[in-house]
């Protein structure tokens, strides 16, 4: 089972950008699913964007695309958010969540592992 640690969260102005880190450890497939989900006070948790690593596939919410990218570095095990033209409705704790593939992967269920989250604050 794969072990994932975020990193990276912080306060931004509006239209500032944040690069957050996912570390993933433990056993690893060929290629699995790595994603960033966000949860907002008051608001269930959502997810942003998913990479099916080794092979490069991504997704993204349509409220992120254009603005945020993920990417894999396959050296450091580790799966990177960079968040451009930040929003104050961005704001809200982000999760790092892994699975073995990524069918439907907006859905909080097919995700075995989760961080604890990092949180990102953006001021208008």
């Amino acid at each position: 089972r794969v072990q994932v640690v975020e990193s990276g969260g912080g306060s931004v102005q509006a239209g500032g950008s944040l690069t957050l880190t996912c570390s993933s450890s433990g056993r690893r497939y060929s290629s699995n699913c790595m994603a960033w989900f966000r949860q907002a006070p008051e608001k269930e948790r959502e997810g942003v964007a998913a990479i099916s690593t080794g092979r490069g596939s991504t997704y993204y919410a349509d409220s992120v695309k254009g603005r945020f990218t993920i990417s894999e570095d396959n050296a450091k095990n580790t799966v990177s958010l960079q968040m451009d033209s930040l929003k104050p409705e961005d704001s809200g704790m982000y999760y790092c969540a892994s699975a073995p593939m990524c069918v439907q992967w907006s859905r909080m269920a097919g995700y075995d592992s989760w961080g604890q989250g990092t949180q990102v604050t953006v001021s208008s």
